[in-house]
This record gives structure tokens, sequence and C-alpha cells, in this order.
């Protein structure tokens, strides 16, 4: 999983509450389970025509948007069912960090054993990113996430809380199996005292 230290890219607005797993990737494309490919299917239902072209109203199909790195949304964000080719098509489209003022648990758990960066703030900050999101290519920030700390295009900073193991995680590069293999001296050590001990086993 590749590390997140700090990022400094284009922010998408999109202040829509209740964005669902759904939503966020349809049905039609779970037929797979490769993390790879599914860009092409995030936000399907809203970016595309009925003619299969994409849609110019929205917002990721903009000029502006259509690298976004970092998305601002409306909140509960995540929320519907538990699948995990939610957080696989952000980030295969590019999507590495999410702002909002509140997330699905199980989308949110999944954000950081993907390596994409879920930010809570108040309704107040994210009124200000909303702001900073919806000047179009000119909506640089950066994200910190050693720091803890957002930067708008005008200077403006605002702070974040997160959760110091998941921090370490994401600072690391580390999903799952990678915070299993921090410990492969340790697992090596007992599977050879294991074998001599129990020969048979």
């Amino acid at each position: 999983m590749d590390k997140f230290t700090k990022l400094t890219g284009v922010a998408a607005p999109m202040p829509v509450v209740n964005v669902d797993t759904d939503m966020i990737i349809p049905k039609d494309y779970l037929k797979t389970i490769k993390r790879t490919g599914l860009g092409k299917g995030l936000f399907a239902e809203s970016r595309y025509l009925e003619d299969g072209s994409p849609n110019p109203a929205f917002v990721l199909n903009k000029p502006a948007y259509q690298n976004a790195q970092i998305l601002v949304a409306g909140d509960n964000f995540g929320c519907g069912s538990s699948r995990e080719h939610a957080p696989w098509a952000l980030l295969d489209f590019g999507i590495r960090c999410v702002i909002s003022t509140s997330f699905a648990d199980i989308f949110y758990s999944n954000c950081f054993k993907n390596g994409i960066l879920p930010i809570v703030v108040s309704p107040e900050n994210l009124e200000k990113l909303l702001d900073d999101a919806s000047r179009g290519s000119n909506a640089v920030i950066t994200v910190d996430l050693e720091n803890q700390e957002i930067s708008g295009p005008d200077g403006g900073r605002i702070s974040f809380e997160i959760d110091a193991f998941k921090r370490h995680c994401l600072l690391n590069g580390l999903d799952d199996i990678g915070l299993t293999l921090e410990h492969a001296s340790a697992i090596d050590s007992f599977e050879k005292s294991n074998a001599s001990a129990r020969p048979w086993a």
C-alpha cells in the first residue's frame, strides 16, 4: 500500500449527504475482485448519461476536477452496504483523501486499509473547504497527515483528529498484510521453535 504523508491536489466539491456505496460504485461493477479498473465505474449512475457519454454536469467530469485527488463531501459519506469496492474505485480514479463531517463506520475503516485518508471536520470547517473546492482548478489544498492539518489555497489552516494507530498505518503504508509482516522475525522464530517442540505437527 502506498504511504500517505502529505498530499497537495485539486479538491472536488460534492456537498451531497448520505452518499452510499451503491452510488460510489454501482452493483454492476462488483463482478471483479481486482482492485484496479474500477475507477471507470466510480459514481457511474451520476457520471454518465443514458447513452454512456459523460454527464457534463457531474463534478468529476468538469475539466477543472477530472484529476481531483481530494473529495470534499456531505455528511454520512459511504453509508449503505459494506462493499470494499467503494474505496477501491475511489483510489483507482485517483482520490486519496475524502473530507466530510461523518462517515459510515465500515467505509471509514476500509479507506485506511486501502491507502485513503478519510478526515472528519466540523460543519463550519466543511463549509470553508467546500468554498475552497468550488474554485475549480484553483481549488488546490494540502493535506498533511503527519501534522494533522489541512491548508487551503488562501493559507487558512484546519487541524483534524485521527486515531494514532490508523495514522501510523497510513504514514508507513501498512495494510493488514503489512502489519503482519512487521512481526515477520517473531513469526519465523515461533515457527522454528514450534517445529522443534512438535516435530510431528
